[in-house]
């Protein structure tokens, strides 16, 4: 068999094999059985140095002929079987998009975090600032920056936390105000809520991990009555406009004077129920005029500016305002109560 009938061989059986190539690794090999290194078609080429100079450059162009004949047929054939594989691919994943879909369980703010941003945006509404501080404090921002002595109750170890003798972990969030003094002058209206630590007993009123809510504001000419009307509109936004409150004398080391401050019972109005133990009034804050010792020590001058400072709990004004009677249900997690909210 001559160069030319080998040559019209291997077009026959190539074009025959890539035909019948079911898969993209059959047809590769194809590709390398005749156009490899050591393919059918590069084996024939080598022996053209025995042809005749007449004969050489008509058998190279058959080849080539050949060559690019089979490439074409290859590309052909890879072309319609990457589009099966496609096909095959697309079959096998099809998605029934009549079927009911996986119900996704979609979250939603615990109650704490409701009452809270609530109470932020009241507060916002009067022009006051949201401010954070450190959880694990100093001594002296936690307790003598705020007229609160050595010997003092609050100090006993067994009502705090401490992690070295000046340093604690926050039983008020109180120091976020002293802070706040030292970095920024007067006008100065801020409230600091956050988490803060009491080595307390679990119980339906009590945790060692809770969250307070402290707001102050300082200015020329502050008086008790701008902290009644601040209040009173913290009541009425939260609770309703038909609440009232009253304030009741009380002491704090770190305000004179000093005040303890009723709402009106939201759910009896004020008649008596067990809610408010049949008194109509419920306490839910603290406050008072800063102790001038207080804005000394914060770097403000007690003779120029007063200032109102007040605290509350948010465990506590949550539980009243969803009507809660333990604490202990905010913070197990069981989401049969949390779903409610």
């Amino acid at each position: 068999m001559d160069t030319r009938e080998q040559l019209e061989q291997i077009r026959a059986e190539a074009t025959a094999s890539i035909e019948s190539a079911a898969s993209l690794q059959e047809l590769d090999a194809v590709r390398v059985k005749y156009l490899g290194k050591k393919g059918e078609l590069t084996a024939v080429l080598k022996t053209m140095g025995k042809l005749s100079p007449e004969e050489r450059p008509k058998v190279g162009q058959m080849a080539n002929e050949v060559r690019e004949l089979i490439t074409a047929d290859l590309e052909k054939r890879n072309e319609l079987l990457k589009a099966a594989q496609q096909e095959m691919k697309l079959k096998a994943e099809t998605i029934d998009v009549t079927l009911p879909g996986t119900k996704v369980e979609i979250g939603h703010k615990h109650p704490l975090s409701i009452v809270l941003d609530e109470v932020k945006e009241i507060f916002l509404g009067m022009g006051f600032e949201v401010v954070g501080g450190p959880e694990v404090e100093w001594d002296y921002y936690n307790f003598e920056a705020l007229n609160i002595p050595k010997d003092h109750p609050a100090r006993d170890t067994q009502d705090t936390f401490y992690i070295t003798e000046n340093m604690l972990l926050r039983t008020q969030t109180s120091g976020v105000q002293i802070r706040t003094m030292e970095n920024k002058k007067p006008p100065i209206r801020m409230i600091a809520p956050g988490r803060v630590f009491r080595s307390d007993a679990v119980d339906a009123t009590h945790s060692p991990l809770f969250h307070q809510i402290e707001g102050m504001a300082i200015d020329e000419g502050i008086t008790m009555g701008d902290l009644k009307g601040t209040l009173e509109t913290f009541a009425k936004k939260l609770y309703g406009e038909q609440t009232k409150i009253r304030l009741r004398p009380h002491h704090f080391p770190f305000t004179e004077p000093s005040c303890e401050i009723d709402v009106s019972c939201f759910k009896c109005g004020g008649c008596g129920c067990s809610m408010c133990k049949g008194e109509g009034w419920i306490e839910i804050l603290g406050g008072g005029m800063v102790h001038p010792k207080v804005l000394r020590t914060g770097g403000i001058d007690p003779e120029k500016y007063s200032g109102f400072a007040f605290g509350v709990g948010l465990e506590r004004i949550a539980m009243f305002r969803f009507g809660l009677d333990d604490m202990r249900l905010l913070y197990e997690n069981d989401v049969r109560f949390l779903d409610q909210f």
